[in-house]
């Protein structure tokens, strides 16, 4: 069975999906695996060291889609800039798995489809225990929550830690992180590390310990609930009510806050407003918001998508595909999770498509045979 692993042409990507390491293990496992020439280029991954790990480097995209079995990305197939579109270079029939986003009628499913190929997305892979070496949202927003910790620090005019020193005690930084998902919660890991106080909030009562234990301060407590969860562990929508009782808790925390970091996101939805205009006037000159659902639209009401601008002092900063920004671990997290999925997906070296498991049948968005009647209807509660 041979996996192609094309280069990434989406703008500002910077991961690839195998890496030489991964690859290895692979090949040993019986899979042939053709990598593009160049593909890990930008994640420090070498031609070369794709050629020790025993890939084959093929000269371009449409050599190294054309024979392949299943093709591995990081990114949806987009438009070629030279002309055609990538999703019409995989083979008819073949199987591809990238982070496909969750619509089924979006333009790349509807091309992948077209041709036959069954594709299977990264945030589809369900939350259960067995699916955990998947979990490709987790590792990419454990690279998420680091780095925006370090944004915040880079935008703060001061230091993060308790200093003594000859010129006297420099108190530390407040750090306030909205949201204790695996994001919110390595940013408050990072931010301790650093030296900084922080609080944080979250709607899930079970996140209350995890905060507790990195070092953080849980706040609000009173505010959380069950019913706030839903079946995978995400956070849901809130009720009118409950929402306007969270953003004033937020809103008292943020006057006294030297750094926010912003992390909450729901599933398939703009990311919910946490932080208003109103807020940010009254947070002190010189601090800065991160927000990291930036590219779901963002938390704060201000936030500009890949840019930062300044309000009454405030810093906001809207960071796109933050873990393309630490290409070569992410790549090597993504790759294992990838990885993890082609095994479970292939028996000997040979695809096995078995509906019937549940990692197969939710991540597949192209493709899937369609459930009988009556197992739509248990599905659904009927």
């Amino acid at each position: 069975m041979r996996i192609a692993v094309p280069r990434e042409i989406t703008p500002r990507e910077t991961r690839v999906a195998l890496v030489p390491e991964t690859v290895a293990r692979l090949i040993k496992s019986g899979f042939e695996v053709l990598v593009e020439s160049g593909a890990g280029a930008l994640s420090s991954f070498p031609d070369e060291a794709y050629r020790e790990a025993g890939a084959s480097i093929a000269p371009n995209e449409a050599a190294a889609l054309a024979s392949a079995d299943l093709v591995v990305k990081v990114r949806e197939p987009i438009a070629i800039p030279a002309g055609g579109h990538e999703a019409d270079l995989v083979r008819e029939g073949a199987v591809l798995i990238a982070f496909l986003g969750r619509d089924k009628n979006s333009d790349a499913a509807t091309r992948l489809a077209a041709r036959g190929v069954r594709a299977f997305s990264m945030e589809m892979v369900p939350r259960i225990s067995r699916a955990q070496k998947m979990d490709a949202l987790s590792s990419m927003s454990t690279v998420a929550g680091y780095k925006a910790a370090l944004l915040g620090a880079n935008a703060l005019g001061r230091f993060y830690p308790l200093l003594m020193t000859a010129a006297g005690t420099i108190a530390p930084a407040h750090v306030f992180v909205l949201g204790a998902g695996v994001a919110g919660l390595q940013a408050i890991a990072t931010s301790r590390r650093l030296g900084a106080v922080v609080e944080a909030f979250d709607v899930r009562p079970a996140v209350r310990e995890e905060v507790q234990s990195l070092g953080g301060t849980f706040i609000a407590a009173e505010l959380v609930s069950e019913s706030a969860v839903d079946k995978g562990g995400y956070a849901k929508a809130l009720g009118a009510d409950q929402e306007e009782r969270v953003r004033q808790v937020i809103a008292e925390h943020l006057k006294h806050t030297d750094v926010a970091i912003t992390t909450a996101m729901i599933p398939g939805r703009k990311a919910p407003v946490m932080i208003t205009a109103a807020m940010v006037k009254d947070m002190k000159p010189g601090s800065a918001i991160v927000d990291i659902a930036a590219d779901m639209g963002g938390n704060c009401e201000l936030t500009r998508p890949g840019e930062t601008i300044v309000v009454n002092g405030v810093s906001v900063l809207g960071p796109l595909n933050l873990a393309a920004s630490l290409p070569t671990h992410a790549s090597q997290m993504y790759s294992r999770n990838v990885a993890a999925l082609v095994v479970h997906l292939a028996k000997d070296g040979k695809l096995n498509l078995d509906f019937a498991d549940e990692i197969t049948r939710e991540s597949c968005i192209t493709g899937a045979p369609q459930p009988a009647p009556e197992m739509a209807a248990a599905r659904s509660g009927a």
